[in-house]
């Protein structure tokens, strides 16, 4: 689609804003109510896929029924000359890669930032829904006030989505857990270690894990934990130093086991930061593994002896780097180096009520099956997400 097309009559195509594996974005104008959009336009060689068109709707579906200031809004979904496509809030801001590759942010910044996102995340887990690629490229900036807001579903996971094969790994690894790597299901904790990534990477200017190699940055996920954040800058404040430090704990019994949860202890309650559960509201209350903040204590490697157990789950890597030649080609045209995706999970069934993170511990995996249209790219002008 070119120039000033109209689409279903109703909406006028303008320039694009951003392409990816699956889509491209394109800038828009709603001729019924008078204002700016964003349309998310499948790629034609891929509307007679069932599968990607299943993956596309979902994202629409799963997006629409998320209504919260920092999630970006879903304002209509359709098919024009079979191509199915997605409207969306047009945001004139940057995303959050975009700012954190002008370097570190300031402390009070990147706490504003996590508390919007786990705002966002909190309103979507309790809907059923789980993210599965927050990443810097998938949080837009929006004008009024900076905050941020959570974008680009397109690989989030419904009770009512069960098309994903089994083994299937699906996001950007740099913001994996270590289960994830090793490809065990999505779960609300994997949504959280990521938010913990993206707030490291905000304060010390470069990810958490910034190796460029598939094989080295899938062992260092799974062998090591970055330095604490205390260790990489100090002018950091403890409690946003311990939370960070805890969400990104390799051991997956010493994270947050919810939105909620981490946001109060990011907002300073000791019972939070201690790991007590803390209140949901009207949802049922959530149990909360004992567990304590990672210390800011020197940073130590772990020895080659205590790495030996973790490549007992070396067929999980495989698997990942089976995908990653694959996804390197689907990755979209970035200002700035982005982590390669890859593709990964089982399916999963959220429940209302948020569970504890999976243990470390994990079984064999099944064999990866790369997608047939690769991981969603990134904001409106860096990929398939919804971007301003």
């Amino acid at each position: 689609m070119t120039g000033h097309e109209m689409l279903v009559d109703r909406y006028a195509i303008h320039g694009v804003l951003g392409r990816g594996g699956m889509a491209e974005v394109r800038e828009g104008w709603d001729t019924r109510l008078n204002r700016p959009v964003a349309i998310k336009l499948l790629h034609p060689t891929l509307s007679a896929d069932p599968g990607i068109r299943h993956r596309f709707e979902d994202e629409a579906r799963s997006a629409a029924r998320l209504c919260h200031q920092n999630i970006v809004t879903v304002y209509d979904f359709g098919e024009h000359q079979g191509a199915p496509f997605i409207v969306l809030e047009r945001l004139p801001g940057q995303t959050l890669a975009d700012i954190i590759a002008g370097g570190p942010m300031p402390v009070s910044h990147v706490r504003s930032m996590l508390d919007d996102v786990l705002a966002g995340l909190g309103v979507a887990h309790a809907a059923g829904v789980l993210h599965r690629d927050i990443k810097p490229g998938n949080i837009l900036v929006s004008a009024p006030g900076d905050s941020m807001k959570v974008a680009d579903f397109g690989i989030a996971k419904t009770a009512g989505a069960a098309h994903t094969m089994t083994g299937q790994i699906v996001g950007t690894m740099s913001y994996m857990s270590p289960e994830r790597v090793a490809g065990a299901p999505a779960s609300v904790g994997d949504d959280l270690y990521a938010v913990g990534l993206m707030g490291y990477e905000a304060l010390v200017g470069r990810r958490a894990f910034p190796q460029d190699n598939p094989a080295a940055l899938a062992h260092a996920i799974m062998d090591s934990t970055p330095a604490p954040v205390a260790a990489v800058r100090s002018d950091v404040d403890p409690v946003l130093a311990a939370v960070i430090d805890r969400a990104i704990a390799r051991n997956a019994l010493q994270r947050f086991a919810s939105a909620e949860h981490m946001r109060a202890a990011l907002a300073g309650d000791q019972r939070a930061l201690r790991g007590d559960a803390v209140s949901a509201g009207s949802r049922p209350g959530t149990k909360v593994l004992e567990g304590h903040p990672i210390p800011s204590a020197p940073y130590r490697p772990q020895p080659p002896r205590q790495r030996v157990r973790t490549y007992g789950i070396a067929a999980g890597v495989l698997g990942v780097l089976a995908v990653s030649a694959f996804a390197l080609a689907m990755e979209p045209a970035s200002s700035t180096p982005a982590p390669q995706p890859v593709s990964t999970s089982t399916p999963v069934v959220p429940t209302p009520s948020v569970a504890p993170p999976p243990s470390p511990v994990v079984e064999q995996p099944a064999p990866v099956q790369p997608p047939p249209g690769g991981p969603a790219g990134r904001g409106h002008g860096k990929g398939d997400n919804k971007r301003g």
